[in-house]
């Protein structure tokens, strides 16, 4: 476990569970799932995908940028903009080659160009959970089933989105097989970007009048989430996933989750029992 800033009060816990804010609990009535790196490992190492693509189109633009410079750069927005829709990342590397005197491509071609590579990378796993060579634990943050069945035997609404498109979302979420869990429905991004976030999904939830803000407890692995549940009075726990084993925090993604204002840190679900007991009042 990474150390802890002094401001951070250490609480009497598992040591996989860090409280941020000791009075983060009360009733929940609706629990809200980020995907990929909160539950689904399907697109783990997407980054190593996502920005050597980047670099090469700044790159083929001959600015005298380092290739060490542009990584900065693209790590920087790549990272900043997790948890928004795949298409505001591609938005910001056209905007990166116009800032350069370059001609950018529309958004939707370099995202098209990124899944084509994505896809390359991750095909075997998906084809793994297809032909049942694989489990869907292999592929899923340890203890997820544990929580998603404790979650539902207290019959909570749950839902899932993300910045995936949902195409391609809901088809992993059933080789996952955890489709049956989501009673609330699986969301992900759309060409037409704008009409779908996780905060409008929130808002909807709210208008329809299913719960309030305060009742709503989030899961999520990217600041977006976590601000957006936080932002409505919600209880928010940090998934800070050292993709691969998912045993250790990482610490980047601690205190980028701790920053957007999550209650809970943890690596993975293996004290779900713990964690629900502490949020949840009976």
């Amino acid at each position: 476990m990474s150390s802890y800033p002094s401001q951070i009060a250490m609480h009497t816990m598992p040591p996989s569970i860090e409280i941020v804010h000791p009075e983060a609990s009360g009733e929940v009535k609706v629990v809200l799932f980020d995907f990929d790196g909160t539950l689904s490992l399907l697109r783990a190492g997407w980054a190593d995908v996502m920005v050597p693509m980047m670099i090469e189109e700044l790159a083929a633009l001959k600015t005298g940028e380092s290739e060490d410079q542009l990584r900065q750069i693209v790590r920087e927005f790549v990272d900043r903009l997790t948890g928004k829709q795949t298409i505001y990342q591609m938005i910001e590397l056209a905007r990166q080659v116009e800032l350069r005197g370059g001609t950018a491509a529309e958004p939707l071609v370099y995202k098209r160009r990124y899944l084509d590579r994505l896809h390359v990378r991750i095909a075997h796993r998906l084809e793994e959970l297809r032909s049942g060579d694989a489990p869907p634990e292999k592929y899923l943050v340890p203890g997820s089933m544990e929580l998603l069945n404790a979650l539902r035997e207290r019959g909570l609404r749950l839902y899932v989105a993300s910045g995936t498109d949902e195409e391609y979302m809901r088809r992993e979420v059933e080789l996952l097989g955890v489709t049956e869990y989501f009673d609330g429905g699986v969301f992900g991004a759309l060409d037409d970007y704008k009409s779908f976030s996780k905060s409008i999904l929130i808002e909807r939830i709210l208008s329809r009048s299913e719960c309030h803000g305060r009742e709503i407890l989030g899961f999520g692995d990217g600041y977006v989430e976590i601000e957006n549940v936080k932002t409505v009075g919600g209880i928010a726990v940090g998934v800070a996933t050292d993709e691969g084993e998912c045993l250790v925090v990482d610490s980047w993604k601690r205190n980028r989750l701790i920053g957007a204002g999550a209650d809970y840190i943890v690596p993975n679900f293996l004290d779900q029992v713990a964690l629900l007991g502490r949020i949840l009042k009976p």
